[in-house]
């Protein structure tokens, strides 16, 4: 006679109601897959993994009280062994390789989550890494990463903003020759030749959405 295995439990974290019923519904057609709690922010995500145990979390990012790269730290570094996998918006390489340095074991846009969701649960549970197809082809695109610093990062924003140099460096109390030094390294670590396609690149590898991730202190 076969043993029957237990469902994976399944933790869903999310400011969003309307995404977690959306979340409930998909695991609710499963047999092997289910639901064992929901939280709205990191805080509560803390809570409820110390609570419940579950097998995998689903984790977004931008939330209230604690963000949800803070409570995956906190998390692991309670539970080494917890599989977190991050649901978010942001695209590109940036933010998924801090994730994933973080402890992370999957990356998902939210825009793949009925088609892949499942797929990323099973396979996390089985102690794999799920990283979406879109996020994989920006890896090998850029196998080695030159990372942007905070005042880089805060600096091509303003560029992305279109503001000038001068406003740039008034903006964050440096001089002006300060903020051309910084662009032409920042040019030079995104393989950029102008303002332009430096701000492009920056918002499309995610560098400009790391405000809440771990990155450089210079």
């Amino acid at each position: 006679m076969a043993v029957l295995k237990a469902p994976i439990k399944v933790l869903v974290v999310d400011d969003h109601p309307l995404l977690r019923d959306g979340i409930s519904a998909l695991i609710g057609s499963q047999n092997d897959v289910a639901l064992c709690g929901e939280a709205s922010s990191g805080a509560e995500a803390l809570d409820r993994h110390r609570e419940l145990r579950p097998d995998v979390t689903l984790m977004d990012l931008q939330m209230p009280v604690m963000n949800g790269f803070d409570a995956l730290v906190a998390i692991r570094s309670e539970f080494a062994d917890a599989r977190i996998i991050v649901l978010t918006n942001y695209r590109g390489d940036v933010p998924a390789r801090a994730l994933l340095r973080a402890g992370a074991s999957g990356y998902l846009l939210k825009s793949g989550v009925r088609g892949q969701l499942l797929d990323a649960i099973r396979k996390v549970h089985d102690g794999g890494t799920y990283v979406q197809s879109e996020i994989l082809e920006d890896f090998e695109q850029h196998p080695v990463s030159e990372h942007l610093s905070r005042r880089e990062i805060a600096i091509m924003r303003m560029v992305a903003q279109g503001l000038t140099n001068k406003e740039i460096a008034r903006g964050i109390g440096v001089s002006t020759e300060t903020v051309k030094v910084a662009l032409k390294n920042v040019f030079f670590k995104l393989d950029a030749n102008d303002r332009t396609q430096a701000a492009i690149t920056a918002a499309r590898r995610g560098f400009l959405e790391l405000s809440t991730l771990e990155q450089p202190e210079a």
